[in-house]
């Protein structure tokens, strides 16, 4: 492999949730698409703190898997972009991201209790790694454990419902350890988050999320529209699920990939970072 393709595939590995679509555009060349105005909405009803923490319990048990195809709409640094993703989460620890053109998928990945699988068709390139919070930051560039990913996918604010907390206007403030670390905003006719902070140590938001386009499913509301934006890293995604299926039945096998018989394997650690 030359050393321009290893640097490439580096990027692309970085690139993971918050860069597919730049990385796609890069290949075929996208335009990116300005979404519709957000409809008007009534105004949010006044929950109590114990309401909003046993809503949060609920959906936490309810929204176990998810299948669905989505729009990813990106803007970063590296520019802006579109793509469409075949999503499918199995929660805590299994998710599987197909990044879909007309000509097929540009780039399979699975994540399980074990390991990362990237899987480029057309370099014909098999990636592989440890599934581990060092692994995790090289493929999305997001402070996330797999758990707290899967969690954001579907719509689950990642929060820790035991944890101590308190409310504030229409939002609830979680503190363990005596700091702040997230909020959950209820600002909706249902007791459904509508938006998520992440805050690091100084007190500064690092990640964020807004939950929104609800749609009924079996297991209760659905946001078919999750806008993620890392404050950082001044990046935005934003994802807007078409027909999403909830609690699907999903084979373990499908979070794994063989590699083919053509493809050369690297591992991840050697893409750098």
């Amino acid at each position: 492999m030359t050393a321009a393709l290893r640097r490439e595939l580096s990027v692309r590995v970085q690139n993971f949730v918050f860069l597919l679509a730049a990385a796609v555009c890069t290949i075929n060349g996208c335009v990116s698409v300005k979404p519709p105005p957000a409809k008007p909405e009534l105004p949010a009803k006044q929950w109590q703190a114990g309401e909003l923490i046993h809503s949060l319990g609920e959906r936490q048990k309810q929204f176990r898997s998810l299948r669905a195809l989505a729009r990813l709409d990106y803007a970063g640094p590296d520019g802006k972009g579109n793509v469409q993703e075949a999503v499918l989460i199995q929660r805590p620890d299994r998710l599987r991201l197909e990044t879909l053109t007309f000509l097929g998928a540009v780039l399979i990945v699975t994540v399980n209790d074990r390991e990362i699988i990237g899987y480029h068709p057309r370099e014909g390139i098999f990636v592989r790694g440890p599934r581990n919070a060092e692994n995790l930051l090289r493929y999305t560039q997001i402070p996330l454990e797999l758990d707290e990913m899967t969690a954001l996918l579907v719509g689950l604010p990642p929060v820790d419902t035991g944890a101590p907390v308190h409310q504030e206007g229409p939002a609830l403030v979680f503190s363990p350890h005596g700091l702040k670390q997230d909020s959950v905003a209820f600002e909706a006719q249902a007791p459904v988050p509508t938006q998520w902070k992440r805050f690091n140590d100084a007190g500064a938001v690092e990640l964020s999320a807004q939950f929104s386009d609800y749609v009924s499913t079996p297991a209760g509301p659905f946001p078919s529209r999750i806008q993620i934006e890392a404050q950082l890293q001044k990046r935005k995604l934003d994802i807007r699920y078409q027909q999403p299926e909830v609690n699907a039945p999903l084979p373990p096998e499908i979070f794994t990939q063989e590699k083919p018989a053509h493809a050369e394997e690297l591992r991840l650690e050697t893409l750098g970072h």
